[in-house]
Parts: C-alpha cells; sequence; structure tokens
C-alpha cells in the first residue's frame, strides 16, 4: 500500500516555519481568493518562496536545485531552445542516458512535461526551483536580455547612414531595412521590463538621444539610452502595435497592445504626447494579478481593515478613494468590487478606460469621441437596476450631481478624486459646482492613500544608524523610538540592489459624521474638516506610514519620499 503524501502545509509546519493559526489563515484566505495554499502563504508573507517550493519538493519528491548557486554552462543551456524557457519557465541541467534533467516550477503541470517529452523527443527527470529565481535566471544567462538590447542598439547605429539636417521625421521611410532590428529592440525592452517587474515603461525623447526608463515599485530607473536617429523607427514601431496613427505627431493618442510573454497575457496601454524633442511615449503594463490581490494584501492596519471591511458592505451612499495617479486608488476598489461580486449582487462599472476585466461585472467604456461619456454611462445604469455601481473618476460637476443622486437613490457608488488627503475631498467636490447639501448627505467615508515600497525580505536587516535628521522631519519622539528596532534592506539579487521589492499602502480613513456633515454644509475649509476627523479618530497618513516603519514595513527615507510631517521647514 502506497504511503499517503503528505500535505503542503503540513510539512511546513512539522519544520517549524510556519505555525498552525498561520495555516489556517492561509487556508481560509487561498480558499476566498480561489489560490493554491503556497501563493497564499508567499502572498500573505507567512512564509518564502524558497521554503514553499523546498516543501513541494519533499512533498512530490523531487529535487530542490539552489539557482544562487548554480554554475552556468553554456553548453547545457542550449539543450533547449530558449524560446521553450521563456514561455514556460523552465531550465535544462543535463542529460544522463538519454533522459534531460529538467527545472520546472510547478510539479502539477503535467502537461509541459509531455509538451518536452514530445518536442525534445526525450525522457524527462523534473527537478524543483522558485518562479521567482527562474526568471532572473533565463533573464540573465537565457535571453541575456540586457546585453541583446545592447548590441540590437550598437549594431544599428553602427549600420545606420550618416545623419542628415533634415529631421527624424524624413528617416520614416529610409528606415524599412532596420525592422527586423528595430523590431526585436522594441520586443527586448517590453519583455524585459515585464520581467523586472516593472509598471511602466517610459520612451523619452531628448535632444542628442532617447531615454528609455522603467518605474518598478513607483521609482523610475534609467535603463539605456536609444540613439537619437532611432528614434522616429523606434516611436513608429510602439505606434504600430499599440493602433496609434503613425502620421499624426501633433496630438496626444492612447492605444492598447496584447502581448503573451512568459507564458502570461500582458496587457499594456500606452499613451503618446507630443514634446519639444519628439514624442514621448509611456506603456503602463497591466498585470490581472496585480489588482486580484484581496483586501488583507492591500496593508490596512487592524483597526482601518475593520472600517474598510464595514463601509463596504453598507447599502448605499458615495465611497471616495482620493490620492495622487499611481497611489493604488483603482486597485483599492478592484479589491472592494471583488470582495462584493456575488451571484445576488449587480455591480456595474463606468471607467475610462477598462483596464481590467472581472467575470460577473458589468464594465462600460467611456467613448467620449461617439458621445458616450461618464454622465450617459451613469444615467443608462441606474435603468440596469445595479446594487452597486463604481464610477472611474468624479472629474466634473456633471459626473458627481449624477453619482450622488444614484448614492442617494438606494445605491453603493465607489469612486476615485485627485487630492492630496482625504479631508480636501469635500471641498474639492463642493468647489466643482456640487451642492455642499448633497455633499454632506451622500457621502459615507473617504479613504486616502499612497504607496510605499516594502523591505525585502530577502536582505531585511536592523538599521543600526537611522538617519536623525529624516525621524525628525517625519514627527518621531524619542518615546516613540525608545525599544523599537529600525529596519531596512541591505540589497540583494531578489530586489535588484534596491533593498525594496512591492509596494503597500498607507491609508487615512475619514469616516462621516454629524460633525463633519454640518461642516460640509456650511462649506468649512479643509483644515476645519481635517481637525473635526482627526476628533473622530481619523489616523493620517503619515502616523499610517510610521506605524508601518516601527512594524518593519518600510523605512523611514521611503516614507519621507511621499509625506511629511506638517509645519516642518526644510
Amino acid at each position: 500500500m502506497s504511503k499517503k503524501r503528505q500535505k503542503l502545509g503540513e510539512t511546513l509546519v512539522g519544520w517549524g516555519v510556519i505555525d498552525p493559526n498561520a495555516l489556517a489563515d492561509a487556508l481560509a484566505y487561498a480558499k476566498e481568493h480561489r489560490k493554491r495554499i503556497g501563493e497564499a502563504l508567499v502572498e500573505l508573507e507567512l512564509c518564502g518562496e524558497d521554503d514553499v517550493v523546498k516543501a513541494l519538493a519533499t512533498q512530490f519528491g523531487l529535487e530542490y536545485i539552489d539557482l544562487e548557486g548554480h554554475q552556468v554552462d553554456r553548453d547545457v543551456l542550449k539543450l533547449i531552445p530558449s524560446k521553450l524557457c521563456e514561455d514556460y519557465m523552465i531550465l535544462p541541467l543535463g542529460e544522463d542516458n538519454g533522459r534531460l534533467k529538467v527545472i520546472i516550477t510547478d510539479p502539477l503541470d503535467l502537461e509541459t512535461l509531455d509538451l518536452l517529452r514530445f518536442r525534445l523527443n526525450k525522457e524527462i527527470t523534473p527537478t524543483l526551483a522558485p518562479l521567482g529565481k527562474v526568471k532572473q535566471f533565463i533573464d540573465k544567462f537565457v535571453n541575456m536580455e540586457g546585453d541583446v538590447l545592447s548590441k540590437t542598439m550598437k549594431s544599428i547605429d553602427e549600420d545606420a547612414p550618416e545623419e542628415d539636417d533634415s529631421g527624424v521625421d524624413s528617416k520614416l521611410i529610409d528606415a524599412s531595412e532596420a525592422d527586423a532590428p528595430i523590431i526585436k529592440l522594441v520586443n527586448l525592452i517590453i519583455t524585459e521590463a515585464v520581467h523586472g517587474r516593472a509598471s511602466d515603461i517610459h520612451i523619452e525623447p531628448m535632444a542628442d538621444r532617447v531615454r528609455v526608463r522603467y518605474r518598478t515599485d513607483g521609482v523610475c530607473h534609467v535603463r539605456d539610452d536609444i540613439p537619437k536617429h532611432m528614434q522616429a523607427a523606434v516611436i513608429t514601431r510602439f505606434k504600430i502595435i499599440a493602433g496609434i496613427d503613425i502620421a499624426e505627431r501633433r496630438i496626444p493618442q492612447d492605444g492598447r497592445i496584447k502581448m503573451k510573454i512568459g507564458g502570461g497575457r500582458i496587457d499594456f496601454r500606452v499613451s503618446s504626447l507630443p514634446a519639444y524633442h519628439g514624442e514621448s511615449m509611456v506603456l503602463r503594463i497591466l498585470r490581472p494579478d496585480a489588482v486580484a490581490i484581496g483586501i488583507p494584501a492591500l496593508g490596512f492596519s487592524e483597526q482601518d481593515y475593520e472600517r474598510f471591511s464595514k463601509i463596504i458592505k453598507r447599502p448605499n451612499g458615495i465611497f471616495l478613494v482620493t490620492g495622487p495617479t499611481g497611489s493604488g486608488k483603482t486597485t483599492t476598489l478592484y479589491a472592494a468590487l471583488q470582495e462584493l461580486n456575488k451571484p445576488d449582487t449587480k455591480i456595474i462599472t463606468a471607467e475610462d478606460p477598462v483596464e481590467y476585466n472581472f467575470p460577473g461585472m458589468n464594465q462600460c467604456q467611456v467613448r467620449d469621441d461617439i458621445g458616450l461619456t461618464f454622465p450617459k454611462i451613469l444615467r443608462a445604469m441606474l435603468r440596469q437596476a445595479p446594487n452597486i455601481i463604481l464610477v472611474g473618476e468624479i472629474r466634473d460637476s456633471a459626473v458627481g450631481d449624477v453619482a450622488i443622486q444614484a448614492a442617494l437613490t438606494g445605491h453603493l457608488v465607489f469612486s476615485t478624486l485627485h487630492t492630496n488627503d482625504a479631508p480636501s475631498a469635500i471641498t474639492r467636490l463642493i468647489d466643482m459646482g456640487i451642492k455642499p447639501f448633497l455633499v454632506a448627505s451622500s457621502i459615507q467615508a473617504i479613504m486616502g492613500q499612497r504607496l510605499i515600497r516594502v523591505i525585502c525580505s530577502e536582505c531585511k536587516v536592523e538599521d543600526p544608524d537611522p538617519d536623525p535628521k529624516t525621524l525628525r522631519i517625519l514627527g518621531f519622539t524619542e518615546e516613540e523610538l525608545e525599544g523599537k528596532t529600525i529596519w531596512k534592506g541591505a540589497g540583494c539579487q531578489r530586489c535588484g540592489g534596491s533593498g525594496y521589492r512591492g509596494r503597500v499602502g498607507i491609508f487615512e480613513m475619514l469616516l462621516m459624521n454629524t460633525e463633519l456633515r454640518d461642516l460640509a454644509f456650511n462649506r468649512a475649509p479643509a483644515t476645519q474638516l481635517r481637525a473635526a476627523a482627526r476628533r473622530s479618530g481619523m489616523a493620517t497618513l503619515l502616523e499610517d506610514g510610521k506605524y508601518k516603519i516601527l512594524k518593519g514595513v518600510t523605512t523611514p527615507e521611503d516614507l519621507l519620499r511621499i509625506t511629511q510631517a506638517e509645519g516642518i521647514a526644510d
């Protein structure tokens, strides 16, 4: 009789990596979000990816491979085509008696093993390694994208004709010979950014070059410079794959790209903007898994988590999320909608554009060119008998008025607003021209948020000498710091030397009460609204950030990057 295979969670508990209570939390999270227990444990940061993969290797009787200490043999890497390695996240380890030893990342992916046997005409001996490390290894040694990127640009640069004074636009016709290298270059830029966890790709023409930057964890990093004579060909290629008019260079344009990268389908939102030295292009990378993280992973404190969970389950009213572009407002609202997305609830959204598609929701795309505006969609929505409405953004009084009418007639309305903090949202709506009594009566809560970087778990170390000036600017007192440890990231391969990997939110939650409604009705300034909100128990963005510093989530330097104590001069 065969021995019963031990479960993954039981193995990790037996090793002392997690405790039974943590396992119970992870099992509940995995069931709720339809994830595997290993994915849940890593997302909740209860253990590392390495621990999960080692437990999987033990569970399935496979060898665990530590890629950090793995010696690279170029001849061995050629045993499997690089395209197969990239598409299926696999690596060859060697060949013995006609059997090919291969690193895989999922022991249950029998389909990939069958495909390899068929494509390579060999028997396969699988071994296991973490997906993140396999991706890094493929990028560094199989594709060598960094080298290829530079070599491709250099080869195009060397083969280019002499520059003349006729301007870059005249080279569009002459660029046909370089089509293949330009296509390869653009594909490499996109693929490298995706594998490097970037959220945006910036193509920025300068006077003498074209700068390429990737935004990772909210911070831009310069990748390389493209020679100036390649500007027109590169911009044109991006426009073609994004479905943008290549002949129009005078006005801003938007487009979308869908590409299959590393076995997954990635969407890109593309924006072109005419600038002094040529069109600047930004590609926003839209990963479906980036917004399907669930409410617990957003980074709420216990108090804010309880408040948030109660607010989103109210039957009517408006819940606003405020913050600048890129502060995670959409992710927060999608997490709330996924929590509420049940068969007995009808959810309709009006978005510009629809960035992520979710089953069970009716998502409407705003199209101003044919008159399908936010107000028109909202009025039509109300005839569809929804329970919950999401308005992508309240941009003017027309949208605000319809959203408020929906909230006052029994609908729960979610929306976003661009303001610096939560109390300012009330004055902003009134400044738009929405009547104060409507604002006071319809809003249930307002949440301001920002994103801060998380210290990398692999290289997290105690900071023996935190900068006293930074701590002073953030408003830390000696009593707050007494007996507490400040942490930082030393920098490692996993985080690319930055000391940070991933981001979570810091929040301030304003719950409307009688005092705040009276102040809103009487057009009180934001300072009075803020003082009243503080009296009712609202923790500020800065206070939530300080709490996360003392919890070892982030560093004082990163919090200072996005906020600081009021009243402190430079």
